[in-house]
């Protein structure tokens, strides 16, 4: 394999997709470092591992000897993407986007090398823009041509509104391409409109044309929805160590390949042989996940603090100890409950289709034996501890 094959082979791992990959293979071929660009808008103030799937990806063609470019959207940041929104989301005001801001450089460098890290501003380039640079700007794109955007079109369609400054969003993106004269831009799947955007105002200003690499939407803990802070699916990589190695181990067997592809700095060679002994070997998943969870702990607070929280995890967990501070909660159970809406009643769940979900997956306990049937009625008058995953119990109290 030459050197542009195996460079290109690491770009692509875990990749949704690439654009187009004869014009990267050209830009790899010509050997000057190229200049890779991702997009981030402070809207809150801290990044959970959902972010970090581009992060990572920025780190691995700094790796091969890149530079990157880490865009603070401070000014696109006021405006709101709405991508994959069913509304117009409420604008945030500067002194909070800048807030935010600051904790995105604290929180980046965790994985990204800062002497091959240019940290960048678009409101650098946006606050020189007037009225009329913006119109010009604006004539670029045609009211046709953004209704070809999903969430737009959507919208449209169903009589939603979709206000005026929406539109510029993907304008000013795609200009940033334009102003950092981007090689590469990554982005997630939900933004292949804004990200081939850049290229065609690129093309209009006279530029090579970036290639565009998307990564794909990291599901959250449920294993359903993409991470979410407003979904409570995420895990923050500013949490305390015991808490995301915590998180970590709940992830379903099956997810965890997903988060080793996309979040783990081992070779694919390496998980492809951690597959094969669970597989084949009759290796323990439980034993992999670990080495998972204390690769992320430390990747953020150090490898002491990766130890610590696996020996936390071993007490509280694998020795199957009850944590002293569980939340007691009331259900009133009449003349008996089905466990499943105990469980969405205790809070443990969102719903009681994701309770039958967790007890199909053997995943629910109650007084620590195991619940596989989701019809089993609990009457009034007990008190019983729910387990639901690793990390949720709650002492029940039926009345």
């Amino acid at each position: 394999m030459s050197d542009v094959q195996a460079a290109l082979a690491l770009i692509k791992r875990g990749a949704d997709g690439l654009l187009i990959e004869s014009e990267l293979v050209q830009k790899l071929e010509s050997g000057r470092p190229l200049r890779v660009k991702a997009g981030f808008d402070p809207t809150a103030p801290d990044l959970h591992f959902g972010h970090t799937v581009l992060i990572n990806k920025l780190r691995h063609f700094q790796d091969l000897g890149h530079q990157v470019q880490f865009l603070i959207g401070d000014f696109t940041g006021m405006i709101g993407d709405p991508s994959g929104k069913n509304t117009t989301r409420p604008p945030l005001t500067r002194e909070q986007v800048m807030e935010n801001a600051r904790t995105y450089q604290e929180q980046v460098f965790k994985i990204l090398d800062p002497a091959k890290t240019e940290i960048c501003f678009n409101s650098t380039w946006m606050q020189d823009m007037n009225a009329a640079d913006m119109i010009r700007l604006a004539s670029l794109q045609t009211v046709a041509r953004m209704l070809e955007r999903d969430d737009f079109a959507k919208r449209y369609a169903g009589q939603q509104p979709i206000s005026i400054h929406e539109f510029l969003y993907p304008l000013c993106q795609g200009y940033d391409s334009v102003a950092m004269k981007a090689d590469v831009e990554l982005g997630g799947t939900d933004q292949r409109f804004n990200l081939l955007m850049g290229r065609e105002l690129q093309k209009h200003y006279g530029q090579t044309p970036q290639c565009v690499l998307m990564m794909p939407l990291l599901e959250g803990l449920d294993g359903v929805n993409k991470m979410s802070k407003s979904l409570g699916n995420y895990i923050g990589i500013a949490e305390p160590a015991k808490e995301i190695f915590g998180k970590v181990m709940s992830v379903s067997d099956t997810l965890m390949w997903r988060y080793f592809e996309l979040l783990s700095f081992r070779s694919l060679e390496d998980i492809a042989g951690l597959r094969r002994g669970i597989e084949q070997e009759g290796r323990n998943p439980r034993d992999v996940k670990v080495m998972l969870a204390q690769e992320l702990v430390a990747r953020f607070h150090g490898a002491a603090a990766a130890d610590e929280a696996l020996a936390d995890f071993e007490a509280r967990f694998q020795r199957n100890a009850i944590p002293d501070d569980i939340p007691e909660v009331r259900v009133a159970v009449g003349e008996g409950m089905p466990v499943f809406q105990v469980i969405k009643q205790a809070g443990l769940t969102g719903s009681t289709s994701e309770a039958m979900r967790m007890i199909d997956q053997g995943a629910v306990k109650l007084n620590g034996e195991r619940v596989d049937d989701k019809a089993r009625l609990l009457p009034a008058g007990e008190t019983v501890v729910l387990q639901v995953g690793k990390r949720k119990f709650a002492s029940v109290v039926l009345e």
